[in-house]
């Protein structure tokens, strides 16, 4: 079987991108797997699955290398969006794309997405913990030598950001996965760590469930600045510096939804041999 496929990334989160509105897809998490494996296939940090939808114009499953099936990626939303647009010559100027995570909105200007993540989360339930604890400003204990302060938001998925003093010098690799796989979160969760440059720009390192640290992250981003925003160390608008480029982030107080705005790039196109 032989399955197009198309090369993405937005702001270095790559993807690969098949339209399954003209190709079926069977086993689709090994799939995920065998195509995302760096060096020895095509290599992405997700796999994102284009497909109908009867409550939007579109719909996107997202997977992880590892096979997982995530709810939400929102530097995805921007590539699939862009992809819709020139692949699929949709004009519309709002694409309504539905995800696990819920329904968003996109809005085109030439390779600039400007997406409606919808209204971030503070319940246990959307964060995915094991029990019913603080999730603003928290002290947690995740191991014999690593207590930190956490904010926890839902994007659709979820987040726990920290606050550092250098995101260059930061535990992330040793502390990423620790956190990611704590028992407090049942699902896992995406661990952000930012550094507070004034209030209206941050650094963000992140290290994303089921992937490992990738150069940049939507969601993550849009979560950090909601997390900076609840514990007053930044205005409502803020850029965000990826290690893969820059997101501009905003937390609309008439609507209560956050806006993310930035870049989305193709790479390459191909068939893959299944």
């Amino acid at each position: 079987m032989q399955i197009p496929f198309t090369k993405m990334h937005g702001t270095g989160n790559d993807f690969v991108v098949i339209d399954a509105t003209v190709t079926d897809l069977p086993e689709r998490s090994q799939l995920a797997k065998d195509m995302c494996t760096r060096r020895f296939a095509v290599g992405a940090d997700q796999f994102i699955i284009i497909c109908p939808s009867q409550k939007a114009d579109y719909l996107m499953e997202i997977y992880n290398p590892d096979g997982s099936n995530v709810e939400m990626c929102g530097n995805a939303l921007r590539a699939v969006a862009l992809y819709i647009r020139h692949r699929k010559n949709d004009l519309s100027e709002i694409l309504t794309i539905e995800t696990a995570g819920g329904i968003t909105k996109a809005d085109i200007n030439n390779n600039q997405v400007t997406v409606n993540m919808g209204e971030p989360s503070f319940t246990a339930e959307s964060v995915g913990l094991s029990e019913a604890s603080p999730l603003i400003g928290a002290d947690y204990k995740f191991s014999d030598t690593i207590e930190r302060n956490i904010t926890c938001v839902s994007m659709g998925n979820p987040h726990c950001v920290q606050f550092v003093s250098s995101t260059q010098d930061c535990s992330l690799e040793t502390e990423g996965p620790i956190i990611e796989n704590h028992s407090l979160f049942k699902n896992r969760t995406n661990v952000e760590f930012i550094e507070i440059l004034s209030r209206k720009e941050i650094n963000m390192r992140v290290w994303e469930r089921g992937t490992g640290e990738t150069l940049a992250c939507g969601s993550g981003a849009c979560a950090a600045v909601v997390a900076a925003i609840q514990n007053d160390l930044t205005d409502r608008t803020v850029q965000v510096n990826l290690l893969g480029g820059i997101l501009s982030i905003t937390w609309n107080e008439e609507d209560n939804s956050i806006y993310m705005t930035g870049p989305a790039t193709f790479v390459f196109d191909g068939v893959w041999e299944h």
